[in-house]
């Protein structure tokens, strides 16, 4: 979904639409102040829905090891890339969203459909004063390609490997 970690680790129940494939973070917890609509992959979902059970009954997707009254520890995210032998100058949980964007623009995906997926503003205040453009089939089209994508990788040892070389 490519969000900012702390977006990802605050996620509650009560904004996920399982049924529409959408989670709408409210602006009080995101970085500019607005409304942010995530449109959620088939598998997204599908995670989601697995998810369910174990967390479902609380207020957060994700919450904290030693209390569910509270959501998972900033440090948890690196501290499974660790785990799995990824040094930090090699990635973080931010670093997702860079790879994201960096593929998706250069599979050729619509600049301003990943800006926006990625919550970025528009940096010029003249088209920022008249285009309030979300960009949300495309972007679904997008998040459901994105995640066909690293499904396709998960499927074939390497291949993010042999891609990159």
């Amino acid at each position: 979904m490519f969000v900012r970690p702390g977006e990802l680790r605050k996620a509650e129940w009560s904004e996920i639409d399982l049924e529409a494939g959408e989670w709408r973070i409210p602006p009080g917890r995101m970085k500019m102040k607005t409304k942010h609509i995530v449109p959620l992959s088939s598998q997204a979902v599908a995670i989601l829905r697995a998810l369910q059970p174990l967390t479902g009954k609380g207020h957060y997707v994700f919450p904290g090891a030693r209390s569910r009254e509270r959501c998972m520890s900033e440090n948890t995210v690196n501290g499974a890339l660790r785990r799995l032998g990824w040094s930090g100058s090699e990635m973080t949980g931010h670093g997702f969203r860079s790879m994201a964007s960096t593929l998706l623009n250069e599979q050729g995906w619509n600049r301003d459909a990943i800006e926006r997926q990625l919550a970025h503003t528009e940096r010029n205040s003249i088209r920022a004063a008249y285009n309030y453009a979300e960009h949300l089939p495309e972007r679904r089209r997008m998040m459901q390609a994105w995640s066909d994508y690293l499904h396709t990788l998960k499927r074939r040892p390497n291949a993010g490997v042999q891609e990159a070389a």
